[in-house]
């Protein structure tokens, strides 16, 4: 099978990066807890980190590859109505082209009470100037993530990280009424120091792997309190009412 050389890049730091390991492993745990007992399903499962974790969960991205159990677009899925009761996705959402596509596909195949976990880039004033300028993908907060815009046939990587702020905070009124079977019943801004020390899926981390766990400990502990200001990931949760 042919694989898209950048999720064989994305595996090859992954398995050389136990730094990211621990963050990732910790970042899972919240997703997973979040979840209904039942059928999973992962959207976006890139190097298959997850399915690694959680092996009963169904994978699929939009790009192929061997540990994926379906290759198709998040925006048309090819699953029955109410086949899940859970969607989880790790960085996707902001990478898709129209976003109200995946979130109607969303609603169609979940179960009612069902739930859509999304752990995503939070833009806050500390993490804009990462994002913006020390990351290779797009930060616009001008952009309106539920105006549907024509396929564009873009590659999958491209993004903008904005989506997920926009989506969750200044637009989700909006996204109520236009998705009134979806509610947000969570938001929580999470992770303020050692994702960017360690790099992320860069070669380079400014961490040692014994300080992971303890710092990732502690921002748990502060991310109540400066989550607004220094977060650098959004977790939300959408249910299915």
């Amino acid at each position: 099978m042919d694989i898209d050389g950048r999720l064989r890049e994305f595996a090859a730091v992954w398995e050389n990066k136990p730094v990211l390991r621990t963050i990732y492993s910790h970042y899972y745990q919240l997703i997973l807890k979040q979840c209904r007992p039942g059928p999973t399903l992962e959207i976006g499962g890139g190097v298959g980190n997850l399915k690694r974790f959680a092996g009963d969960i169904l994978a699929v991205d939009i790009l192929p590859a061997p540990w994926l159990d379906v290759v198709c677009d998040a925006q048309q899925l090819p699953f029955a109505k109410a086949s899940f009761e859970n969607i989880v996705m790790f960085d996707v959402l902001h990478h898709l082209a129209n976003p109200p596509d995946f979130f109607r596909e969303a609603d169609r195949i979940l179960r009612s009470g069902g739930k859509l976990v999304c752990l995503e880039p939070a833009i806050t004033p500390v993490s804009w100037v990462f994002y913006n300028f020390l990351h290779h993908e797009a930060v616009d907060m001008s952009q309106d993530p539920l105006q549907r815009v024509a396929p564009s046939g873009k590659d999958p990587y491209e993004s903008n990280q904005a989506i997920p702020t926009l989506l969750f905070g200044k637009y989700q009124q909006r996204f109520h009424a236009i998705f009134p079977n979806l509610r947000v019943t969570r938001t929580e801004l999470l992770s303020l120091f050692a994702y960017p020390l360690s790099g992320g899926f860069k070669k380079w981390s400014l961490i040692p792997q014994r300080l992971v766990s303890p710092m990732l400990r502690l921002e748990d502990r502060l991310s109540p309190v400066l989550g607004r200001l220094l977060a650098f990931r959004l977790l939300a949760i959408v249910t299915k009412t």
